[in-house]
């Protein structure tokens, strides 16, 4: 057996649909768009949304709260997940981002201070919790806010 030889089996893919090929192709003359108006047009239909002039839904719900478009996200990391570096090492964004721990979007990161810290490690961050701090300076290790 060849890979040219390979083929699905009969029946199981199903041509698509081939309109505006005659009239005996049951799809022929206005290819299946009925007669003339909006959706008939070449580049025709209307807008997503568009509900006919009706009111749209997304006008009429009532809007509520506030979205304050200066919104810093952090990720978060507990003390408890500083105990897999070993001790009197640096751990900063990225040793962070190389072990997993932090993933995805984000504007910096922040220490909580979840869990027990067993190994003294050294950590540049962008913030810290004041348990996490405590944490961390118990267990002898070092925080470099940047």
């Amino acid at each position: 057996m060849r890979l040219n030889d390979l083929a699905p089996e009969k029946g199981q893919r199903k041509s698509r649909k081939r309109v505006g090929r005659g009239v005996g192709s049951g799809s022929g003359k206005t290819a299946g768009r009925g007669s003339k108006g909006q959706n008939a047009r070449s580049g025709g239909g209307v807008r997503p949304g568009y509900e006919g002039g009706q009111m749209p839904i997304h006008r009429r719900l009532p809007k509520r709260g506030f979205k304050n478009p200066f919104k810093k996200t952090f990720a978060v990391v507990n003390v408890q997940d500083l105990n897999r570096f070993e001790g009197q090492s640096v751990v900063d964004e990225a040793v962070l981002i190389r072990s997993g721990l932090v993933k995805g979007d984000r504007d910096g990161i922040k220490v909580l201070g979840k869990g027990d810290l067993q190994v003294p490690v050294t950590v540049r961050i962008n913030q810290i919790s004041e348990s996490a701090r405590q944490k961390i300076e118990a267990a002898g290790g070092k925080i470099e806010v940047i």
